[in-house]
């Protein structure tokens, strides 16, 4: 089995409870192992990836989806602190925006994440856009960390469906 090929450990940052579950089955059903982590809110996540209590035994995260309209501790505060951090900046982030317009509501806070996806709003999207993540991440697993950062602005974008990355990572 290779790295691309075994389960990872995704953590959700997402308010809305129905959302988180939509995400939940979309990559249940698309018969992924991956494992998804949930929290709501800012704070959690900090603490989620700290391992503070009550997430001292929970894995590392191997990818964060980061909705950025958090209560308390806001998302744009929540990947300031992920990028600026030895320990955390590696963990590769994915913005999940609204609109086209959300990647530069992010930017506009002077942080950068890994890459911006939008957020699907309807059941059907939720398996275009669980395809979506499953290719960044293998881009991201079968590069290494070089490669990973020569090419983080290529990558940066709001994808809105995924032929959208595909035609993304061949470079037309």
């Amino acid at each position: 089995m290779t790295a691309a090929d075994s389960p990872i450990d995704i953590l959700l940052i997402e308010p809305n409870s129905g959302d988180s579950r939509l995400f939940t089955e979309s990559f249940q059903d698309a018969s992924l192992t991956n494992t998804i982590h949930t929290v709501t809110d800012g704070e959690s996540a900090l603490d989620y990836v700290h391992q503070r209590e009550p997430y001292a035994d929970e894995p590392t995260p191997d990818l964060i989806l980061l909705e950025p309209q958090l209560p308390r501790t806001t998302g744009f505060d929540v990947l300031a602190e992920l990028k600026g951090e030895p320990a955390l900046c590696e963990i590769p982030v994915v913005v999940l925006t609204s609109s086209s317009t959300g990647e530069k509501i992010v930017k506009s806070h002077d942080i950068e994440a890994d890459y911006y996806l939008q957020k699907p709003v309807s059941a059907d999207e939720f398996l275009e856009f669980v395809q979506s993540v499953e290719e960044f991440w293998l881009t991201i697993v079968q590069q290494s960390p070089d490669d990973q950062s020569a090419d983080r602005d290529e990558r940066s974008g709001v994808v809105e469906e995924p032929s959208a990355t595909q035609e993304q990572r061949s470079g037309r």
